[in-house]
């Protein structure tokens, strides 16, 4: 088990054990990251998937997790390809692993080509001006870094239409295009029968057959799951890495990923009709006995788990025992209603488990009012880190920027074209 050191500062005098359990006393939560459970989760869907290429998307830190922890421990078990949403995580993530393959979702801009060739990843390019000016880039420089083509088979949101994809493949067929993925999104593959991954895969199987020797992606998480038809030459998982059910109309078949404790800060009792929390929306119907957590909604424990007098609210585990929110959840504390718990099995400075020992993702995202994606994203910053398993026991040194772009080829400056493509308005 390695904790984040930039979270949990080590000191010669004690033990390792030691000086771990003095930091933790600094923090109001700990949030343990297990990497043995993510790679678990990437040999399932690269066992499901196979013979197709089982990537790992490790956008937004991988989705709350740990980008750079969670590459080093992908990478070591096998991913050879990682997605990330912009530029700037893709940085984090090279210095982590210096030999995968990234692909950047967030797209090619006009002046971004030498960012992209510095750190060797590859822009997923959604529009035929974004195409036009990685083509300008590639010219001028020689750069032949790879670039992906997204093509929209109905999400409507990024992506070449169809007609555009279809506009391109003489350029794609004539050689040297230097595409080396066709990749489209799908919109409900979550839900087995949902009549649009039918016409999403009609479609996408038209058009990835014109990219000749290209390969094509087109599954998620959720996709995965919808067959062979659906795997193509590499799958896309994401959510799924991190434990949330990307099967909801059935178990969930992965492993739970972050565990997240809290400490209570403090033991109180409230008499019948108080109330508790702002606005006075919960009230006590019989003497009551609260505990206080030191974590809130500034945390990422949303306000939709809170509870009222009409609408019973998230739980939590303490003492083994599955416990009430009561009342508001505020930015920086809960109550939770401990009346029932054994006399003394609570006290101030315990820890109580918000996520973990039963409680899913999916559940606190049912609470929440939202998805579980979004929990582990919105997990803040206040908390320890504690990383186990994945034979991680330090972060790799990052090396200088300098550095890096020695290793990697290094593009002559760029002379910008007097008439660029015009970018959409």
């Amino acid at each position: 088990m390695a904790s984040d050191p930039k979270m949990i500062p080590q000191s010669g005098l004690l033990s390792a054990e030691a000086n771990q359990t003095a930091a933790l006393a600094a923090f109001g939560g700990v949030l343990t990251v297990d990497l043995d459970a993510i790679i678990a989760n990437w040999r399932k869907l690269e066992k499901t998937a196979v013979p197709a290429e089982c990537s790992a998307v490790i956008k937004a830190d991988a989705y709350g997790c740990g980008a750079e922890q969670v590459a080093r421990a992908l990478n070591k078990a096998g991913c050879k390809t990682f997605f990330v949403a912009t530029i700037e995580e893709a940085r984090k993530v090279r210095a982590a692993v210096p030999e995968p393959t990234i692909y950047v979702l967030g797209g090619y801009f006009q002046n971004t080509g030498e960012h992209y060739a510095q750190i060797n990843c590859r822009p997923v390019i959604g529009d035929l001006n974004e195409l036009a000016e990685w083509d300008v880039f590639c010219r001028r420089t020689g750069w032949t870094g790879g670039a992906a083509v997204h093509i929209d088979t109905g999400m409507n949101r990024l992506g070449l239409t169809l007609a555009e994809a279809h506009a391109i493949i003489p350029r794609i067929n004539a050689g040297d295009h230097g595409i080396t993925l066709v990749m489209s999104h799908l919109v409900s593959a979550e839900q087995l029968n949902n009549p649009a991954n039918a016409k999403q895969l009609a479609a996408f199987r038209g058009i990835a057959s014109e990219f000749s020797g290209v390969p094509a992606a087109l599954a998620n998480s959720s996709g995965v799951f919808l067959g062979a038809p659906f795997q193509f030459d590499m799958v896309r998982p994401g959510a799924a890495l991190y434990g949330v059910n990307p099967t909801p109309e059935a178990d969930n078949p992965m492993q739970p990923v972050v565990d997240l404790k809290a400490r209570i800060v403090q033991i109180r009792s409230v008499e019948r009709g108080e109330s508790v929390g702002y606005g006075g929306t919960w009230t006590a119907r019989r003497p009551t006995k609260l505990a206080i957590i030191a974590v809130g909604y500034a945390d990422g424990y949303f306000r939709g788990a809170s509870s009222n007098d009409g609408t019973r609210g998230a739980e939590v585990i303490v003492a083994g025992k599955r416990c009430p929110v009561a009342g508001r959840v505020s930015m920086d504390l809960i109550a939770i209603d401990i009346t029932d718990l054994p006399p003394n099995a609570a006290r101030r400075g315990h820890m109580v488990t918000l996520l973990g020992e039963g409680i899913t993702v999916d559940e606190l995202a049912h609470h929440f009012g939202t998805i579980g994606y979004e929990v582990l994203t919105s997990l803040g910053h206040r908390y320890a880190r504690i990383y186990k398993g994945g034979n991680v026991v330090e972060p790799l040194a990052k090396p200088a920027p300098a550095t890096m772009a020695e290793q990697l080829p290094s593009p002559p400056p760029v002379e910008q074209p007097a008439n660029p493509p015009p970018l959409p308005s």
